[in-house]
């Protein structure tokens, strides 16, 4: 009984109308995706060595097969699991800093250099609440910032699951910057119903965000960059991609490289916030000098952290494209399975010098 509530706890908390009893069985199912992950590697695992094992002739198969050395076996894997499970649960709650330093051959105009802390992947929602963006707040404020960027996955699908507005926007502002917090949106901040993965409720194509996402935005003081840009300070731009896919609200086409940067002043530096890493080449040729990007979570989860390289040219961390500085943090919140394994939450500050080349 209790192996088929864990089983279908994400089915049920889809099922059930919102509300506490619905949280419990959402949040009790992305427990049990990271654990069904590393149950199914670790059984594969052991299942390969036992294989190898009854091929090696000098090996007593008698004792092999026994039920003694099964439970010892099936004992050592249902220990990795636990460990594995309970190792990922804390460290999936621990935010980090990883800090870059990077030089823009551009005159800054009113600035030598400019402290920015870039954040992503918030994911607010089952699994990340109040108590992760209390402690991401006071990270972000020991940096001193002068700029804050949020680039994309603020939300994660449903504005249902937020666990207390009101205390996440009284959070939120607690943000200090001297130019204030950005960001733009990625391609959980729709409203839509989600199951394992796949989502529900929403014509292909389409991203809708709900007003209720955009309000809170706006009273916890962040800009959201709707395919737009802004000059701050009379020393730098600073522009908000949509998502590639779901363009959102009131856009119909969303802006190619060469048109975000084809009104701006090229003499100055320009910063770009970009949900997925992604039109690198072309952010370079178009002039930009910093694409601060996320949405890969670096995998996330072991193994999935082995594959990220083969699905983007930067998964995660610094590349140099051309001229350009391309900056992926692995986020600060998690998606499906409430685990990290192998990869890390993080904020990242960034210090940017100006030279004039």
């Amino acid at each position: 009984m209790i192996y088929f509530i864990l089983a279908l706890s994400l089915l049920i908390g889809f099922l059930l109308p919102a509300g506490n009893l619905q949280r419990f069985f959402k949040s009790l199912g992305n427990y049990w995706l990271g654990v069904l992950l590393y149950a199914v590697l670790a059984v594969v695992i052991a299942d390969v060595i036992r294989l190898i094992l009854r091929r090696v002739k000098r090996i007593n198969q008698d004792k092999l097969r026994s039920r003694r050395t099964l439970a010892v076996g099936g004992g050592a894997a249902l220990l990795i699991i636990m460990a594995v499970s309970v190792w990922g649960v804390v460290n999936a709650r621990i935010i980090r800093t990883t800090e870059y330093e990077i030089t823009v051959k551009k005159n800054g105009g009113n600035l030598d250099e400019l402290n920015v802390v870039l954040l992503a992947d918030l994911h607010l929602g089952y699994n990340i609440g109040c108590h992760q963006m209390e402690q991401m707040t006071e990270k972000v404020n020991a940096q001193n910032p002068d700029l804050v960027v949020i680039a994309g996955d603020i939300f994660d699908n449903e504005y249902e699951a937020l666990d207390d507005p009101e205390r996440l926007i009284s959070i939120l502002k607690g943000i200090k910057s001297k130019y204030g917090v950005f960001a733009c949106y990625g391609n959980h901040d729709i409203q839509e119903k989600i199951l394992a993965g796949f989502t529900f409720g929403n014509r292909e194509g389409e991203k809708a965000s709900d007003p209720r996402m955009d309000e809170l935005l706006e009273k916890a003081g962040i800009t959201l960059l709707r395919d737009e840009g802004v000059l701050i300070d009379n020393s730098f731009y600073l522009y908000g991609r949509p998502d590639e896919k779901r363009p959102g609200r009131g856009i119909t086409r969303r802006a190619k490289p060469e048109e975000i940067t084809k009104d701006m002043d090229q003499d100055k530096p320009i910063l770009v916030i970009d949900h997925e890493p992604s039109q690198l080449g072309e952010l370079s040729e178009a002039g930009v000098d910093v694409d601060l990007c996320g949405h890969t979570h670096d995998g996330q989860m072991f193994p999935g952290n082995l594959v990220m390289d083969f699905l983007w040219e930067n998964p995660c961390g610094y590349l140099k494209k051309g001229d350009m500085h391309n900056i992926v943090t692995s986020g600060v919140g998690l998606f499906g399975p409430n685990m990290r394994v192998g990869t890390k939450a993080e904020i990242c500050p960034i210090k940017i010098q100006f030279e004039a080349a």
